[in-house]
């Protein structure tokens, strides 16, 4: 791939530390609009180790909005237009094994969508119907995982199914037994529908979940509340540097993805059911960025 952009969708802490701990050069900060009304925040741009970035922070300067109220449209849209061919996503999330410990990496291979309500495609005026089987690349996440196999003092798990509930409240009890029950590792309130819509843009999207607490399916130790949000922020930290440390790796050699071509890239090829001739010249134009080669 010759225009390779790597776009790195922030969750909680990652965008306030990544340009800060990484060496970027050519900084720019881009105010986009979209059809889709202006993204979370201003875009941040950059090259580290020869690699064009983009940075997004999900929720917002000041973390202002919950998982609900992310224009995922309108973010996705936004990376796609600043050319990014892959989209590497950081998210907070519960643990829902034992063996998954708090602090660790987990390179997300499946997921379940338990949202409600969230609009979750670019294509209301068409019918267009991506293959979902695979939700993260596989050329990413294998990318991600021979990159933190060199990281001392990580844990780093190179699959784990992610429900998305839908929040901003946390899962009862019965909710979060259910989840363990339906296979899923983690459980979180961000990664749908932003890579569903990142399918639709034709974009590679990996996701890499970052446990934080055991949920609720797990007991708490005694103690106040002020002291279990402190370890929650705790192990936020470290597995926010674990992530930057796996980004620094992982952008020392990109040959992969320079030489490996996602299905990702292709998935509208075959997905777009609706007479190309009958679908509004306006919707065309609207969405020409995410689909305009088959037009």
């Amino acid at each position: 791939m010759k225009d390779l952009r790597i776009g790195i969708i922030g969750g909680s802490g990652l965008e306030a530390k990544l340009f800060d701990d990484l060496a970027v050069s050519d900084v720019e900060h881009v105010a986009c609009d979209t059809p889709f009304g202006r993204p979370s925040g201003t875009i941040v741009t950059g090259v580290h180790a020869g690699v064009p970035i983009a940075l997004l922070s999900r929720h917002g300067d000041g973390h202002l909005l919950n998982p609900a109220a992310v224009p995922y449209r309108a973010n996705v849209f936004a990376l796609k237009t600043l050319g990014c061919t892959h989209i590497v996503a950081f998210g907070a999330t519960g643990s829902l094994r034992e063996e998954i410990a708090l602090g660790d990496l987990v390179i997300c291979d499946q997921l379940i969508d338990r949202t409600d309500g969230r609009p979750r495609t670019f294509y209301e005026g068409a019918a267009v119907h991506v293959e979902f089987a695979e939700p993260f690349c596989p050329v990413l996440r294998r990318w991600l995982h021979e990159a933190a196999t060199g990281l001392d003092g990580v844990g780093v798990h190179g699959t784990g199914c992610y429900v998305c509930m839908q929040g901003p409240a946390f899962s009862t009890r019965a909710e979060s037994h259910m989840h363990r029950l339906l296979g899923a590792d983690v459980v979180g309130m961000t990664v749908q529908p932003e890579a569903r819509l990142a399918r639709e843009a034709e974009i590679a999207y990996a996701m890499v979940a970052l446990p934080t607490d055991y949920d609720c399916w797990r007991p708490r130790p005694p103690g106040d509340e002020d002291s279990v949000l402190a370890e929650i922020l705790g192990n936020l930290d470290r597995a926010t540097d674990a992530s930057i440390r796996l980004l620094a790796a992982a952008l020392g050699d990109v040959t992969m993805l320079h030489g490996t071509p996602s299905p990702a890239h292709d998935a509208l090829a075959r997905s777009i059911w609706s007479d190309k001739s009958a679908i509004d010249a306006r919707l065309v134009e609207k969405l020409r960025p995410l689909w305009g080669r088959y037009f």
